[in-house]
């Protein structure tokens, strides 16, 4: 069976994945505005090796609106976001991050997990190519539901500077 995992690059603001070293899928993202980081509470994207602990909205329609990963019944729009300008939207899918090197990016006050990162939906208006998130990787809708349909739980996922 062939090896998969991703790579995320935020130096470059983007995301490979891979099967058996091959390139299978290339896409703009968007990480932290407040760079790299693995503390608690810093709105920072952890560094080192993770892994797809979690998928959520398998099923659910693009655009689908995530409120503490579950899905609210809304869907995104305009006129919603107008309503409620102060939410960070969690749109489409989840695929919910573990830390797997201790210390670092797993345990204590740097848990990954725990820290409730994320690679998930954004509305199309928000940015790609350049940092915006509040520490998740964000992607536009219809490539996460491409990443969401070719990967497993336990899929490596390599975040970088």
């Amino acid at each position: 069976m062939a090896q998969q995992r991703i790579e995320v690059s935020i130096a470059e603001q983007s995301m490979k994945l891979l099967s058996d070293e091959q390139l299978i899928a290339h896409w703009s993202i968007s990480t932290a505005s407040a760079g790299a980081g693995q503390q608690q509470g810093s709105g920072c994207t952890p560094t080192g090796l993770h892994r797809i602990r979690i998928k959520i909205g398998e099923d659910e329609p693009e655009n689908t609106v995530f409120v503490g990963r579950r899905a609210t019944g809304e869907v995104y729009s305009p006129e919603l976001a107008a309503q409620y300008p102060e939410r960070d939207w969690i749109l489409t899918r989840i695929l919910w991050l573990q830390g797997l090197e201790w210390g670092h990016n797993r345990g204590g006050c740097v848990d990954s997990l725990k820290r409730y990162i994320y690679i998930h939906g954004t509305p199309d208006t928000e940015p790609m190519g350049q940092p915006a998130s509040h520490g998740c990787i964000r992607m536009r809708n219809t490539d996460l539901l491409q990443l969401f349909e070719q990967v497993d739980t336990q899929t490596l996922v390599r975040i970088e500077e």
